[in-house]
């Protein structure tokens, strides 16, 4: 506007500046009036081009708000189109990714704590020495499966809690057989063998073994936790005695150690029965313990459990009717830095079996130790003694070690060796020794003891055993093992048996 004025002006002056001026004027108005001339021109050009421009701005300004209605419209809906912008069909995938990390995240959370074991083992075993036409036969192969489930529950105040789930299943039933008909007292050589009770051969049953609730209270109640040194335990329903008492990690897993039954658990609770558990090897119980750390690297705890022992007690028929109960004190140590577990322990049976089927009181202790020195070595020892009843053997003593293959290049590997001594009761001895010079022998005892064979028992069953343990994988091991049982049922007289034996194990 500003431009069209000063034009007119100009023009005005052009036509009165020929009257006035001369004639350089009027060239320099000339001059003036044409560059005036050229500058409008420009002018219009630019002012077009600036059209231009702005009328493809508003078409852009209305795609741009189609497409975000548009967008906007298709993220309202759940729904996946072929017609939606592909803007939007990137969101939807970046939001349907996100919300799948975040219920991944919110399993794991729920699965944080939770512990699933799960292992298979295979035994294969052969005898020597046994008698002609032992029933079973002298070879034998069985498998045995486990699965167990720790679940942890949410926290009640500072009280923490959980809830343990075994479940087991397997086949064969080893050379425990042929053992137990002759009399042997360690009538377990083989600890892995299992078959549920109840079924056939050809079956293979599934059984929850043990299924607990335990419940860890900081002490003192109501205090403050980070601060607490204490810990008292309860834990109840059916479970295995021996995850809570006579435990010793030179001799406990047959899964992976000592095979035989007198060195897995002490031979007076397992091998003599005084434990009394269910034809599966489980009971209800009923266990607290007191656990105090305040010195943390030798902590110690006291255990009392109460459990249905007998043939009805332990399955849940008469739990309560006659009880075992159990105490253990136990202690960490450690001896130049090398730790070890120091464990005494008592039982009491209100009616316990003795040996010619008559109840009576049982009582009695046993001690348990594991002791590692140097790198690689772990010594452990066993004994136990009945104060108060009669079995076929009232005391009995193993002792034994393992050692690392960290020594010749197998840091995974490992030797274990070990010894049982198995005293027989003297009322045993003397009871089948008047019946057999009577010519009067007790076939509940006698016969079935010897397989037909009366004998007079005088001393002490002796049991030794060896294995190697071979690292084929983190879950997969193989251990030969052979086993040398010599006075068998106390029989001097008894013919040695030898056992040998090849274990695969894989675990999870």
């Amino acid at each position: 506007m500003r431009l069209a004025r000063l034009t007119a002006a100009l023009v005005a002056a052009g036509l009165a500046m020929p009257a006035l001026a001369g004639p350089k004027e009027a060239e320099l108005l000339r001059k003036l009036s044409e560059r005036l001339e050229k500058l409008e021109a420009r002018n219009a050009e630019l002012e077009k081009k600036l059209e231009a421009r702005n009328t493809d701005l508003e078409k852009q300004v209305k795609t741009l708000k189609s497409e975000s209605d548009a967008v906007n419209a298709a993220l309202d809906s759940p729904r996946l189109s072929q017609y939606e912008p592909e803007l939007t069909v990137r969101l939807k995938a970046v939001e349907k990714d996100a919300l799948e990390m975040k219920k991944a995240a919110k399993i794991a959370e729920g699965l944080d704590g939770i512990k699933v074991g799960a292992s298979l083992a295979t035994v294969g075993q052969k005898a020597f020495g046994l008698p002609d036409g032992v029933e079973n036969g002298p070879s034998q192969l069985n498998y045995r499966a486990d699965v167990s489930v720790e679940l942890p529950l949410k926290p009640v105040g500072d009280i923490d809690h959980k809830l343990f789930a075994h479940l087991r299943m397997g086949q064969g039933l080893g050379l425990n057989a042929p053992f137990k008909n002759l009399g042997y007292f360690s009538s377990a050589p083989n600890a892995l063998a299992f078959r549920a009770s109840g079924s056939s051969p050809d079956d293979s049953v599934t059984i929850l073994g043990q299924a607990w609730y335990q419940a860890a209270i900081p002490l003192p109640f109501l205090g403050f936790k980070p601060y607490s040194r204490e810990t008292l335990e309860v834990t109840f329903g059916k479970m295995d005695i021996f995850g809570f008492f006579d435990q010793n990690k030179g001799a406990g897993d047959e899964s992976k150690q000592f095979l035989n039954s007198v060195f897995v658990h002490n031979p007076m609770l397992d091998a003599a029965g005084e434990v009394g558990v269910d034809a599966n090897g489980f009971q209800p119980g009923f266990v607290v313990s007191y656990f105090n750390w305040f010195d943390k690297p030798q902590p110690w705890r006291v255990s009392v459990g109460l459990f249905g022992a007998g043939d009805r007690a332990s399955n849940y028929q008469r739990s309560l009717t006659t009880p075992l109960l159990m105490v253990q004190a136990e202690k960490q140590m450690r001896f130049d830095g090398l730790l070890g577990n120091y464990r005494i322990y008592g039982w009491n049976r209100s009616k316990g079996t003795d040996w010619d089927g008559n109840h009576a009181k049982h009582t009695g202790v046993g001690v348990s130790i594991d002791q590692r020195i140097g790198d690689g070595i772990t010594l452990f020892s066993r004994y136990g003694k009945l104060i108060n009843g009669e079995l076929p053997f009232n005391q009995a003593f193993t002792a034994g070690a393992e050692f690392s293959g960290s020594y010749w290049g197998r840091a995974a590997d490992a030797i274990g060796i070990a010894g049982a001594w198995l005293q027989s009761g003297k009322s045993y001895r003397n009871q089948l020794q008047q019946a057999y010079l009577m010519d009067q022998p007790d076939d509940s005892s006698v016969v079935r003891l010897t397989a037909g064979n009366p004998f007079l028992p005088q001393g002490a069953e002796k049991v030794a055993e060896i294995y190697y343990r071979y690292r084929v994988s983190p879950q997969f091991e193989l251990s030969p093992d052979f086993q040398y049982v010599t006075n068998g049922g106390g029989n001097t007289d008894a013919k040695s048996v030898k056992v040998f034996a090849v274990r695969a194990n894989i675990a999870y």
